[in-house]
């Protein structure tokens, strides 16, 4: 194992683990925030009883999504030290904003949150809920700022052998991070309200605290499908953007080696044999690749062939075709699970609507495996958007071969690998014991003689 793979292994893994924790921070305590502000207007306890329900589960996740968070900003300097030293004077200004503004303000809200209830008035404590849910998603655009960096390098010059930031606008109205931004807070919204519709799910089975969690997987659905709608539609923003920035992802994760024909199709399945740079099956769906990179059926894709060879012209010798297979299915494991997700809300709140989910059982067992779809379609994003973007790490500018620290040896890589992965087990232990000891508690305050409360899904009054 190379330095370079174990850097790069490392580096992955870490992300993955700590990009469990953040959509659900972001999404969670965005519905918290609904809840709470259903209280102030509607003035029913119930309310207030999920937002502190559900808010007990926001605040341990994001206690031990600070400390992944943590673990994965020191690699820059650890085992990337070329990449932080040639880009270090532009991608570390967001980041330390990131820690500095927004972790800050999340941090600061959170406290007075947690112990205002009985001192704040209901206003001034629902205020103190919506800036941790704002500083949240403040937080996540100053992190995709920098990333959005590697993806569409803008705002900086080369000099002395190192990049140095000349527009700090620039970088916030990056054109990547502006397709970016919205569609990760989608998927956090989407994973805050799966995890609320899979727990509900879990215990109406149970038959326990039915009006309580009927309710919470009524207002989860209805945050679901709207996520999920947004997910879609700013999916196809990024897909168009990525035949300007970078065609030879989208390639990629078309599996499309020569240039296609005019309309393209996409292709839904592939047997891929990259060491031969061709497709041995393909099943395709006729116009759709056209109309997901320009909005209208007609125009033709160029392939990774074609591209490798404009790419050899224009940046010089070497392999610019990043690895096909997994940049291929992870992008449609991401989709299908989106218009899974999609579905799956419609049926809730149609069953919601019919006075039907308590009995649907077979429903509510879907709903409680659901809650990991949208970590997982997450987690695909992320390895289509970095590995499709191989062999760089600030594209057209930095490879990842040159980004790895020169004198980090592979003992001390593989150590410390081991050692982050055995603290993340851990971790993840304690979460989900922290989790179902929660769950199992429930909301333990609920006042027996609480009349059921139902919303119409299709009356949007009672969400105002």
């Amino acid at each position: 194992m190379s330095d370079l793979f174990l850097a790069r292994l490392q580096f992955g893994s870490t992300t993955i683990f700590h990009f469990l924790f953040v959509p659900l921070s972001i999404g969670l305590v965005f519905l918290v925030a609904i809840m709470e502000t259903l209280y102030v207007v509607k003035k029913q306890e119930i309310y207030k009883r999920m937002a502190k329900f559900w808010g007990h589960l926001f605040l341990i996740n994001f206690a031990v999504g600070v400390v992944t968070g943590i673990i994965q900003e020191f690699q820059f300097g650890m085992n990337w030290s070329e990449y932080s030293r040639f880009v270090g004077d532009v991608f570390g200004a967001p980041l330390a904003i990131e820690a500095l503004l927004a972790f800050f303000m999340e941090s600061t809200f959170i406290g007075l949150w947690i112990f205002g209830w009985d001192r704040l008035s209901k206003k001034v404590h629902l205020l103190c809920i919506w800036l941790v849910s704002i500083g949240t998603m403040l937080s996540a655009l100053w992190i995709l700022a920098a990333n959005s960096f590697m993806q569409e390098p803008v705002g900086f010059i080369v000099k002395n052998g190192r990049a140095e930031m000349n527009d700090f606008l620039a970088l916030l109205t990056n054109p990547q991070l502006l397709v970016e931004f919205p569609h990760v807070i989608f998927g956090a919204f989407a994973t805050g309200a799966f995890f609320i519709g899979g727990v509900s799910a879990y215990k109406l089975l149970k038959k326990q605290e039915v009006a309580f969690f009927r309710q919470s997987f009524q207002i989860a659905m209805v945050i679901g499908i709207i996520s999920g709608l947004g997910l879609a539609f700013s999916g196809h923003s990024q897909a168009k953007h990525l035949m300007e920035s970078q065609p030879m992802k989208m390639a990629a994760s078309e599996a499309l080696w020569e240039d296609s024909g005019d309309p393209a199709s996409w292709t839904v399945f592939a047997l891929i044999h990259s060491n031969k740079k061709q497709n041995s099956f393909e099943i395709s769906v006729p116009y759709a690749l056209s109309y997901l990179a320009y909005e209208k059926f007609e125009g033709k894709v160029s392939g990774m062939k074609t591209l490798q060879k404009e790419y050899e012209q224009k940046y010089g010798k070497g392999n610019y075709i990043p690895p096909v297979k997994t940049t291929f299915w992870s992008f449609r494991i991401m989709v299908g699970a989106g218009l899974l997700m999609i579905a799956v809300s419609a049926v809730g709140l149609l069953l919601s609507y019919w006075r039907k989910l308590e009995s649907s059982k077979w429903f509510l067992r879907i709903a409680v495996a659901l809650i990991s779809f949208p970590f997982l379609a997450n987690t695909a994003g992320w390895i289509m958007t970095e590995i499709g973007r191989q062999p760089w790490t600030v594209f057209g500018f930095m490879t990842t071969a040159a980004s790895v620290s020169p004198n980090v040896s592979t003992g001390s890589l593989l150590f410390s690998l081991i050692a982050f992965t055995t603290i993340y087990a851990i971790l993840a232990v304690v979460l989900v014991y922290l989790f179902v000891r929660e769950i199992k508690k429930g909301a333990s305050n609920e006042s027996p003689t609480d009349p059921p409360v139902t919303i119409d899904p299709f009356d949007k009054e009672a969400y105002l």
